[in-house]
């Protein structure tokens, strides 16, 4: 008798309403739920062992996963920390985007990365699981989050955030930022430690909503910090993404928000970090906090893979 036999021979007396009793109803759940778990019970493909972190429930929106085979938390005494909003790259581009991340003067070799627009088994993106191609392509750890469905219909997954690590990345957090945008879609943070040196590193990847007020930004923004409030042995911060800084209210309100928070940023505030056509807009950013001094910055304009460019900075622990 196969599985779904079982389950439906069970419910069959439910359906057409013959008498149940409780413990017999208890009884046929239980079997329910025992069967499912031994007919999944098959060998795993690659793709589903580096889900098998998923939370269940809405926290399936959450993954990590661990490629890194880097054993020490020693490095040199500078590390390089990436942002980027990749706009959903996959197939060809995908690969292109890993081999630059290795090898790009500017931006290979980092420690740190932090990507907004990262889909998981999504049709544009060739249902690939973005994150996981990158930290194998990489040999990084990676945490992926999502922002919640808006639809109890909707299949896919909604594009996401990733960080990325050659160390491993603990107390993982996904933040549902407050404040919906047009259809009630909700965008998220991802926050993740990690330990470099002995030095603990808190880092966030940050994707916030576009069509929403000034003070609406500042409210998303600042639920990231909030999640700071609890981690006071935290010296070292990295508050970094697209926040979509579009007017030039929240551009200056964004930077008294951070620096009021004890943030710096080597970016000045009229360095574009988007562009269509003819507009150019400053939209993405790496905020620190509690490092030594930073060893170098740069907006790579010359990379093409999103309509936004890349960020990097290296900073001395």
């Amino acid at each position: 008798m196969t599985s779904s036999s079982i389950i439906v021979a069970c419910f069959h007396g439910v359906t057409h309403k013959l008498r149940f009793t409780a413990s017999q109803l208890s009884r046929c759940l239980l079997l329910s739920i025992l069967v499912l778990q031994i007919s999944g019970a098959s060998p795993l493909s690659a793709e589903r062992r580096a889900q098998m972190t998923r939370k269940e429930a809405d926290g399936s929106l959450l993954e990590t996963g661990n490629y890194s085979k880097r054993r020490s938390t020693t490095a040199p005494v500078e590390i390089k920390i990436i942002s980027y909003n990749i706009r959903y790259r996959g197939g060809d581009e995908l690969r292109e985007l890993i081999q630059m991340l290795r090898t790009s003067p500017e931006l290979g070799g980092a420690s740190i990365i932090g990507l907004q627009e990262v889909d998981r088994d999504r049709k544009r993106s060739g249902g690939e699981n973005t994150a996981r191609v990158i930290a194998e392509g990489l040999g990084m750890n990676y945490a992926w989050a999502a922002p919640p469905r808006t639809r109890d219909e909707q299949v896919e997954d909604e594009t996401g955030v990733a960080l990325f690590s050659a160390y491993p990345l603990t107390d993982v957090e996904r933040i549902v930022l407050p404040v919906a945008g047009p259809g009630g879609r909700r965008r998220v943070a991802l926050g993740a430690s990690l330990l470099i040196n002995n030095t603990k590193i808190r880092v966030y990847t940050v994707h916030a909503e576009t069509r929403i007020t000034v003070e609406q930004k500042l409210e998303q923004q600042r639920r990231v910090l909030q999640s700071l409030a609890s981690r006071q042995d935290v010296k070292h911060v990295v508050v970094l993404g697209d926040l979509n800084t579009i007017e030039p209210k929240t551009i200056s309100a964004t930077t008294r928000l951070f620096t009021d928070a004890g943030f710096t940023t080597p970016f000045p505030e009229d360095r574009p970090t988007w562009k269509t056509f003819v507009l150019e807009l400053k939209l993405d950013w790496i905020w620190l906090r509690g490092f030594k001094e930073t060893r170098g910055s740069g907006i790579v304009n010359s990379v093409n893979f999103s309509d936004h460019w890349p960020l990097w900075v290296t900073v001395k622990l």
